[in-house]
Formats: C-alpha cells, structure tokens, sequence
C-alpha cells in the first residue's frame, strides 16, 4: 500500500475510511459490515482488502482519525474556556453524545494500540493531561469519570428526573476543587 499523507494512508484509503465512519454514524456498529461498505463506495468488498488487510485494520484507522478530531476539538475548547477541565468535560460530553456509534467504537473494548497511527492516542490524551495540572493519576482519575459519565448518558442509565448536567458539574468541580 502506498503512502501520501501523514497518516499513511493513501486517498484511496482514507476515502475508505470516511465511508466507513458514515455508516458507522448512521447506522452504529452492527451495519458496519466490508460488504456494506464497498456497497456505499460502488465497488466489490474484496477491493477493500487493497487498503486493509482486515476489518480490524480498517475500524483502528477510523479510530485514528477519530482520535485527531477528538484531540482538535479538546485543544480548541481548553484554549477558548477559561477553565481547562470545565472546558474539556463539556467538550468531551458533546464529542460522546455527538458520535455515540463512534465513541463506542473507541472506547467500548480493548484498544488495539498496535493497528493505531502513530502518537493519536497521545496527543487526545495530552489535553486532559495538561488541564489535571500535568498528573497522570488525577487525568486518568478525570477521563474515567467522563467516560463514565458519558456511558452512563448514552446507555440512558440515569434514573428518570435525575439532573445529568448537575452531576457532570459535581463531577467536575470535585476534580477541580480537589
């Protein structure tokens, strides 16, 4: 497979990708099938495998991009909040109910860090580090709770009437007061 761009993947591949990921937002995970996808790009699955040598390939490298756009929009919302971790849980909430099928993708099941671009993973994980003071146990500390967090909303696990918005406030102040 050759490479033109940064993430080494190549137009083709990247046009497989972005494919992939719509169907993957439309319909959720189960719809994301080779076949489906090929369907959705007018060619035949087997063509598929030119650019990805498995399915599992192919969702890392949604997960790739996902994690670059993840890291765009946490790195705009800290430097246009005046405070970072308020800042990130509210950007992070949307992020997660925005693209509930895609933040499932990327973070209900083991990671497979190997099949990643290089430093992704890193860099969406930078601004947390960064708004938790620069302690790695206090940024995992805040990830989880917002990732749990937004589980518990996607799931719709909350019991009815219970305020969400006040619960990710307490959540976030406790970080930030403590």
């Amino acid at each position: 497979m050759a490479s033109s761009a940064p993430d080494g993947l190549t137009p083709r591949a990247r046009e497989i990708v972005a494919a992939a990921r719509a169907i993957l937002e439309e319909d959720g995970l189960e719809a994301l099938t080779m076949r489906r996808i090929a369907e959705r790009l007018g060619i035949r699955a087997p063509s598929l495998y030119k650019h990805f040598p498995d399915k599992e390939a192919l969702e890392a490298a949604i997960i790739s991009a996902a994690f670059e756009e993840q890291a765009a929009v946490f790195e705009r919302a800290v430097e246009e909040g005046d405070e970072p971790l308020a800042a990130l849980g509210a950007a992070y909430r949307r992020f997660a109910l925005a693209h509930p099928h895609l933040y499932r993708l990327m973070t209900d099941r083991e990671l497979r860090r190997d099949l990643l671009a290089a430093g992704v993973e890193d860099r969406a994980g930078l601004t947390i580090y960064r708004a938790a003071g620069e302690d790695t146990d206090r940024a995992r500390a805040a990830w989880a709770f917002a990732h749990g967090m937004a589980m518990l909303e996607l799931t719709n696990r909350f019991p009815p009437g219970a305020d969400i918005d006040a619960a990710w406030h307490e959540g976030i102040r406790a970080f930030r007061d403590g």
